[in-house]
């Protein structure tokens, strides 16, 4: 697992001077760059740093960067050289109408995507209709199949030419645009089509802000994200587009596309990808520039446990028939959201109160569980099953306090997750209402508190319980330093932010 995140701008000579100070540090004794040997080099800090090689301090720097060897590190930052992409351009207006158009139309996973935006876009093209006349990247993002044309004829290497704001290539301008949402498929196909057919690359990717998971051109014609389907969203003919990508050739096993889609229950998405062989093969052409990625077979083994934990029964339940590993416990590193902390999906859906996804695994042939009293009163107190969670406490007592001590955070946990009796039960058990946890999934780290979590989400009946269970509306969390009531205001949640408002 990594420990740092690689700065906006990675320099492999800063990188250098990292490793080399880290190996001066080390040779002098100095205590922290000792602990970092001693977490991150293999062998454990060397009995004698005075002596450490440069070779050890840069394999330690390569591994809290989440590379397995500094040789790894150093390709990564050539790939990013060649393929990488900042957000932040996203914010810089352009001069030239047609480049501006593009910025405006396309999706660019940066704070600025929305309709608002979109409907800047149209307004533009509007006020210049001709601005796709002489420009390929401006022309691909509009789907003017007659203007791709003209211009391919005339410079048939210009499918495969970087350019407008972003310096993508045409495909990308396309399938990233979502200026129109009413835009006919016939045009969008067609420019596509003539794209692919002057050569451009099916698996084109840029990596966002230098992160290891690539966005491909599958990552856009999907959408989706951490902002929501109303501002990233699917291209308006992403089943169509998809399907002439993988048939061109695109390798179905895009981690970042299915990262996106993995917060709603849709889909149709999988159903595509699986068509067309995700989950086999060797991972592609973006494997093979960064060896660090996730192994196909991992990535859905990491979907898997996502949907188990978020009552995604449909969705476990087609990974599964695809021949995704439900038997054997998560193990290794992964996402901080998907430990490998032993547990298997039936022990993860009984943590859960998911009883139905518990019993159809076990119906597909996983090990049932053998009896453990702290995980059955978890698993009945998110049932809200209060004759269960009281009988347990009585027979256990000593596993409400191991509860407490393993799960600190689980009551934010609740708060997204389990019937709003849940956050009544776990306060009788002594969890406490005000504790920092994640409301995204069920792993420990001091985020946010429950309140957050049904301010963002607009649960007013959930609210008011907290606050009868002594909820403090003036705790901040620990990421943005903003209190429930700003959590509501931010995602325009009027209904809690009302409740909360009269107390903060």
């Amino acid at each position: 697992m990594p420990t740092l995140d690689l700065p906006d701008r990675p320099h492999l000579d800063s990188l250098r001077r990292q490793a080399r100070a880290l190996q001066r540090a080390a040779r002098a004794g100095e205590p922290e760059a000792v602990a970092r040997l001693d977490r991150h080099h293999p062998g454990g800090a060397p009995a004698d740093p005075a002596a450490l090689p440069l070779s050890a301090a840069q394999l330690v720097v390569a591994r809290e960067y989440g590379f397995g060897s500094w040789p790894r590190l150093t390709r990564y930052l050539r790939t990013v050289e060649e393929h990488g992409w900042y957000t932040a351009l996203g914010a810089a207006p352009a001069d030239d109408p047609a480049d501006e158009f593009c910025r405006l139309a396309c999706l660019t996973y940066g704070a600025e995507d929305g309709p608002a935006r979109w409907a800047q876009a149209r307004a533009l093209l509007a006020r210049h209709p001709d601005l796709t006349a002489a420009n390929i990247w401006a022309a691909a993002a509009a789907a003017r199949p007659d203007d791709v044309g003209r211009l391919l004829a005339a410079r048939p290497g210009a499918a495969t030419a970087r350019g407008g704001p972003f310096r993508w290539r045409p495909l990308f301008y396309l399938v990233y645009s979502r200026f129109d949402p009413a835009v006919p498929a016939e045009p969008v196909l067609a420019v596509a089509r003539m794209l692919l057919d002057a050569g451009a690359d099916p698996d084109e990717g840029y990596l966002f802000d230098a992160l290891p998971s690539p966005f491909t051109l599958l990552t856009g014609v999907f959408g989706h994200g951490e902002q929501g389907r109303p501002r990233q969203p699917s291209h308006p003919h992403w089943r169509e587009l998809g399907r002439m990508l993988l048939a061109a050739g695109a390798d179905p096993n895009d981690a970042q596309a299915l990262y996106n889609r993995m917060f709603e229950p849709d889909d149709g998405h999988l159903e595509l990808l699986f068509e067309y062989g995700l989950g086999t093969g060797d991972g592609g052409p973006w494997k093979a520039r960064i060896a660090d990625l996730t192994p196909p077979a991992r990535m859905l083994r990491i979907q898997l446990r996502w949907a188990i934990e978020h009552h995604q029964r449909a969705r476990v339940r087609l990974l599964v028939e695809h021949g995704v590993d439900f038997r054997s416990p998560f193990e290794g590193s992964g996402p901080a959201w998907s430990p490998g902390d032993g547990r298997t999906p039936v022990e993860l859906a009984w943590l859960n109160g998911d009883t139905e996804i518990a019993d159809y695994l076990v119906a597909q042939g996983a090990t049932p569980l053998g009896p453990d009293p702290v995980r059955e009163l978890i698993a009945a107190a998110f049932r809200a099953d209060r004759s269960t969670v009281e009988r347990i406490s009585a027979e256990h007592p000593d596993a409400v306090a191991e509860a407490r001590r393993t799960r600190p955070g689980l009551m934010v946990w609740a708060a997204t997750q389990a019937p709003i009796e849940t956050a009544t039960l776990l306060a009788g058990l002594g969890f406490d209402v005000n504790a920092y946890g994640r409301g995204d999934a069920p792993v420990e780290e001091p985020w946010e508190t429950a309140l957050h979590q049904s301010a963002v989400h607009g649960n007013v009946e959930l609210t008011r319980r907290l606050l009868a269970l002594g909820a403090d509306p003036s705790l901040r969390d620990r990421r943005f330093d903003a209190t429930p009531l700003d959590w509501a205001r931010h995602f325009h949640q009027l209904s809690t932010a009302a409740i909360l408002s009269e107390l903060t």
